[in-house]
């Protein structure tokens, strides 16, 4: 049988005091690294370099960022983990224009303010003025003087009552596209027709209708214009069928435009 190697006590202390200063070395550099990040959070957390930098704003289409951000009260004085983000979500939705809002805080000192406006279905001419109409039917105070009313038409000759009412029912039903078409539409009430109304279009044609039919028959406002000449412009009757007739011109042999079918909505 052989004989195994044998090692001494001797040889054997200074490995096993080698492997235990090390293990003593990897806890003592642990340790010291959870110090100085405790440390370098505390600092962080009471220094200024916690407090707000920047704030982003985001969805906002009518309102200003300079307004959302007054509105939610966060400043550069206030800390990032210290943002109470319920207040500052009620203070941004006390604008009746904004539906939703949502904050989130981004390290070390940025945060992103998303909000979801309610839609402007119109603008009320009012006195020179133009007073937003939102999706709900609720009219704001007017916009600021030299503002240019976006993204939905004016409504020029309506007071608030039946007539509106009804117009803004229509509006809210329209594709968005064939709503940013229409640049104004006039109270034009008939005899016959209290509801009639003229609108302008951006492309330069007048519509003649009436409110009590208008989503359906001006949501074949594209199919419609894409059978005439652009450079012939006229009114598109949309009271009973659909129908087009070119503006007056002088002519030769002092003829006018004659009255052409425009396709059936």
């Amino acid at each position: 049988m052989e004989k195994g190697k044998v090692v001494s006590i001797e040889d054997r202390i200074p490995k096993l005091k080698q492997i235990r200063k090390r293990k003593a070395n990897r806890r003592l550099i642990a340790l010291l690294s959870i110090f100085f990040v405790l440390i370098a959070s505390v600092m962080y957390f009471l220094s200024p370099l916690s407090h707000i930098r920047s704030i982003t704003v985001v969805g906002n289409r009518y309102i200003s960022q300079e307004e959302v951000v007054r509105l939610s009260r966060l400043t550069n004085d206030t800390s990032i983990w210290k943002i109470n983000k319920k207040q500052s979500i009620e203070n941004i939705k006390s604008n009746p224009e904004i539906k939703t809002a949502e904050i989130r805080a981004k390290i070390p000192n940025s945060v992103v303010i998303k909000i979801n406006e309610r839609n402007r279905i119109a603008y009320m001419a009012k006195e020179g003025r133009f007073l937003p109409i939102l999706e709900n039917g609720e009219i704001l105070g007017p916009i600021k003087k030299g503002d240019i009313p976006v993204y939905a038409p004016v409504l020029v000759g309506f007071g608030e009552g039946n007539k509106l009412n009804q117009l803004l029912g229509e509006l809210e039903q329209l594709p968005q596209e064939i709503l940013n078409s229409i640049s104004e539409i006039h109270e034009a009430s008939t005899k016959t027709d209290i509801y009639h109304i003229t609108m302008y279009m951006n492309d330069g044609f007048e519509v003649s209708a009436t409110s009590r039919t208008l989503s359906e028959k001006l949501v074949h406002y594209p199919s419609i214009i894409s059978q005439l000449d652009p450079d012939i412009k006229g009114v598109i009757d949309l009271e009973v069928g659909s129908y087009f007739k070119a503006f007056d011109k002088p002519a030769p042999n002092n003829q006018k435009e004659g009255q052409t079918r425009a396709g059936d909505s």
